[in-house]
């Protein structure tokens, strides 16, 4: 067993994970550390977590940190979670789109899940736009990224437990998957409106191919970062929508302290953050 991580590494591994991916730390989750790389340095023959940090810091281990970002995200999701949002995002949001943007000569629409996890909420997307018969004449794209090379593998493959489809209505489910051993997969039409890429949202370098997006979702990731990470975020997805668009957050999250950029639209009791 792995002995437990000291202070002093425990605090230079919490700084080169913020520097590298925003995500923070705090002094109450050093069991949280221990427990997510624990494993990996045994795995690695390594005496302890200062030799593991050296090597991620001097190997220039790229596979490695990818590794690290693996170990230290979680990635519980699954379909139409919270609903009431999907709701408003199927009814007025798109049909105001939609409208807009033929008014603007523009015949598409542009979706980006933000932290797409293993891939639950692109394609809840991709199921929404498939059920707007009207929006045929429109050109759909969902964009779908993430940080963890793994889950983005996951997702690309589109296969699914009982507890990640549990929420979809079975309409959906019959018409939209195949089901083998309690295994649901996605069916092709779907997964052909989802383009999967690697992002990480600090990095303005990664977020600047993001443009022109007319919604995203970006839910319960913002809690992952401290203040100084939310607004670096939350100003990159404000870069990335287009004039007018509008940004998803969690229910239980809010941008009231973060910034003033965007303006707050609620409909139907669920609120929504739209570009000023």
């Amino acid at each position: 067993m792995t002995a437990s991580i000291n202070d002093e590494v425990f605090k230079q591994f919490r700084d080169f994970i913020y520097e590298k991916s925003g995500i923070f730390i705090p002094d109450n989750k050093k069991y949280f550390l221990e427990n997510r790389l624990g494993r990996r340095v045994q795995e690695m023959n390594l005496k302890g977590y200062d030799d593991y940090l050296y090597h991620l810091k001097y190997n220039a281990d790229q596979k490695e940190l990818q590794r690290l970002f693996d170990l230290i995200t979680t990635n519980e999701t699954f379909f139409f979670r919270e609903p009431q949002q999907f709701d408003v995002f199927k009814g007025d949001l798109l049909n105001t789109i939609s409208a807009e943007n033929a008014k603007a000569g523009r015949r598409d629409i542009k979706i980006w899940s933000a932290a797409s996890s293993t891939g639950e909420e692109a394609y809840t997307v991709s199921i929404v736009l498939l059920e707007k018969p009207e929006l045929s004449g429109f050109k759909k794209e969902i964009l779908a990224s993430d940080i963890s090379e793994s889950v983005l593998s996951s997702a690309r493959a589109g296969v699914y437990g009982s507890y990640a489809i549990r929420n979809i209505p079975p309409a959906y489910l019959s018409k939209y998957f195949s089901n083998t051993e309690q295994q649901y997969s996605v069916s092709n039409t779907v997964k052909s409106m989802v383009k999967f890429s690697k992002v990480n949202l600090i990095e303005e370098r990664d977020v600047r191919v993001m443009r022109g997006i007319d919604v995203i979702f970006c839910r319960n990731v913002l809690i992952y970062f401290d203040d100084k990470a939310k607004q670096k975020v939350v100003s990159h997805l404000y870069d990335a929508l287009r004039p007018g668009g509008y940004l998803f957050v969690g229910t239980s999250e809010s941008l009231h302290n973060l910034t003033r950029a965007f303006r707050p639209v609620v409909i139907n009791k669920v609120i929504i953050y739209q570009k000023g």
